[in-house]
């Protein structure tokens, strides 16, 4: 049974005195359910509907009318679209409202002196809204919108590439294809790794036994003793600067860890005057670091 049977002629929205006198080719039909509006019928009653918004003055219980009721008659365009994008991770339900906002601008924006079919103006508006939707919420790491195209282009690229050479296409070689300079191509290629992104917490296999880990235990950390080398480099020129005793005073202290008490035994001197000298020493090295910053 066709969905066209919702339709009431012999009821029509309320109007104001103003609009009683259009004329009676020109009102609108009642639509108990528009929802369930067959598309083959939506299809007529949406050209009529579209005439007759554009005709009326934006705000009056009319123009809501037909506005709201072209928007129900019309969601099955919206996910007839949306079935496209089915493969996506994103929830069906946000895909709809998003481009339920496509159908609405489509409908603000139809002109019927242009006589051109309101779903070839419908579909592209809707589909503009998803694929936007798309765009700003399913990357990782924010990018800017260029980088973001030149991923999908640098994609189709590597794959006509691929299937042409068989080889790893280099950064020179998705440069020439689409004429873009190397350095372009290059941060192209680095912006599309913040496409993704995965849990640390995923479980991967590792080694050759095939054990079981996480992502966050293949990721490496800072390594403490890197500081550690960076500043014997930096000390070893102002140790080269010492004279002898101090230099003798430092390995004893540091390198054989020697207490001072020790150290004053080994030399012959007093504790208090191993002290005395360990303090001179580092005193001259911290000079010398300091002045280099």
């Amino acid at each position: 049974m066709s969905s066209i049977s919702t339709v009431n002629a012999g009821t029509e929205p309320r109007t104001t005195s103003k609009e009683s006198t259009v004329p009676a080719a020109t009102v609108l039909p009642h639509i108990q359910v528009p929802k369930r509006v067959a598309p083959s019928d939506a299809r007529e009653l949406s050209r009529r509907f579209l005439e007759r918004l554009h005709d009326l003055e934006e705000g009056t219980p009319e123009y809501q009318y037909a506005r709201n009721t072209l928007i129900e008659m019309n969601l099955s365009l919206v996910r007839y679209v949306a079935r496209r994008f089915s493969s996506r991770r994103d929830s069906a339900e946000d895909v709809l409202q998003v481009g339920t906002i496509g159908l609405i601008k489509a409908i603000d924006r139809y002109d019927p002196a242009r006589d051109v079919e309101f779903t070839t103006l419908a579909v592209p508006y809707i589909q503009g809204e998803i694929k936007r939707f798309f765009r700003d919420t399913t990357w990782s790491v924010r990018v800017p919108r260029r980088l973001q195209e030149l991923r999908i282009d640098l994609a189709r690229a590597r794959e006509e590439l691929e299937s042409e050479g068989g080889h790893e296409p280099t950064v020179a070689d998705l440069a020439a294809r689409l004429d873009l300079p190397e350095d372009e191509v290059a941060e192209g290629l680095v912006a599309g790794n913040g496409y993704d992104s995965d849990s640390m917490d995923r479980p991967v296999q590792a080694g050759a036994k095939g054990q079981t880990g996480l992502v966050a235990d293949l990721i490496g950390t800072e390594d403490p003793a890197l500081a550690l080398a960076e500043d014997v480099q930096a000390l070893k020129p102002h140790l080269a600067e010492l004279d002898d005793r101090d230099r003798t005073l430092l390995r004893l202290r540091f390198g054989a860890e020697m207490t001072q008490a020790e150290i004053g035994r080994e030399l012959g001197i007093s504790q208090m005057h191993v002290s005395r000298l360990l303090a001179r020493a580092f005193a001259t090295l911290r000079k010398g670091l300091l002045a280099e910053k």
